[in-house]
């Protein structure tokens, strides 16, 4: 389409720093100190001594890579008072700050065409909006990783190491002294892990945390029609709650064994306050079953997540 009047020019126009002539033909061109490259010796304007220079081998200059040279030296007498790069006229030249709107963005800017086509790396990085200014920020795979968590970091084992005749007849009692953590071969805990004193068991960090306990009995004829497990915590290392009771009968008539489980998911906000304890309840002559070569009677905690 033709235009009336003046056509319109688009171009990266800059202005060269100021250059003192001196006993030499050739000048570095620079703006704001940094080397500049035209796209031609037709892409300039030269003024030397108040006189526009002609461009090229025949006139008054030439120019190669960001060398400006005239057709024979100067002296300290010349003056160079200008040099304008017309820059390519093809070019719209750099935006100027917060001009380009999002209308303006190619619609496949991320798009299938720059899958990585493979598994999500650590240094793999993410665009994401700070959701405070709505500044659109980049971060790595790893510190996403580390926001969220990087799966289970605390799971622990223990189980009883022998076997306990309990011949108290209805008592509520503590176990104490006779867990040992899980060390047979293949066995590994993930993180610091628990530990037991006195039957209190105290967590290695906060945390949302699953317990899960299980007790076998063996009645050898005596039997008991009560047998539980109970699960109690505290949240100010003094008044205990019971959180979780699970009761199994043994039979009398013979040789017999039982399992009675109790679970519990319990949010530790503060380790050194919230504390756990496992205890028991009989009503018979029974044995609680132990190895230290195998799970029998164990308990298993499982750190599933920040408090």
């Amino acid at each position: 389409m033709a235009y009336i009047g003046k056509t319109p020019i688009v171009g990266n126009f800059q202005k060269c720093d100021s250059l003192n002539a001196s006993a030499t033909a050739d000048y570095t061109l620079q703006v704001s100190s940094t080397n500049v490259v035209p796209e031609s010796v037709n892409h300039m304007i030269v003024s030397l001594n108040g006189v526009i220079q002609e461009p090229g081998a025949t006139g008054g200059f030439t120019v190669s890579g960001s060398t400006l040279s005239f057709a024979s030296a100067l002296t300290s007498n010349d003056t160079i008072d200008f040099v304008i790069l017309l820059g390519n006229v093809l070019d719209i030249g750099t935006p100027s700050d917060a001009t380009v709107s999002n209308a303006k963005l190619a619609s496949d800017l991320i798009s299938g065409e720059t899958d990585i086509g493979g598994a999500i790396a650590d240094a793999d990085l993410f665009l994401l909006d700070d959701g405070a200014g709505g500044t659109l920020r980049k971060t790595a795979a790893s510190r996403i990783k580390t926001y969220i968590g990087g799966g289970i970091t605390e799971a622990d084992q223990w189980r009883l190491s022998a076997d306990q005749a309990l011949t108290t007849l209805d008592t509520t009692t503590l176990l104490s002294g006779v867990w040992e953590r899980n060390d047979t071969a293949g066995y590994s805990q993930i993180g610091t892990g628990m530990s037991e004193s006195s039957g209190v068991w105290t967590f290695p960090s906060t945390g949302i945390y699953y317990i899960d306990v299980r007790f076998v009995f063996l009645s050898a004829g005596g039997g008991s029609e009560y047998n539980t497990v109970d699960i109690w915590s505290t949240l100010d290392d003094s008044s205990y709650t019971n959180q979780s009771w699970s009761n199994i009968a043994v039979q009398a008539s013979s040789i017999d064994y039982n399992a009675s489980t109790g679970t519990f998911y319990f949010d530790v906000t503060d380790a050194s306050q919230c504390k756990l304890k496992i205890q028991y309840y009989i009503q018979g002559n029974v044995t609680l079953k132990g190895s230290s070569t195998a799970n029998v009677t164990h308990v298993n905690f499982i750190r599933l997540g920040d408090t």
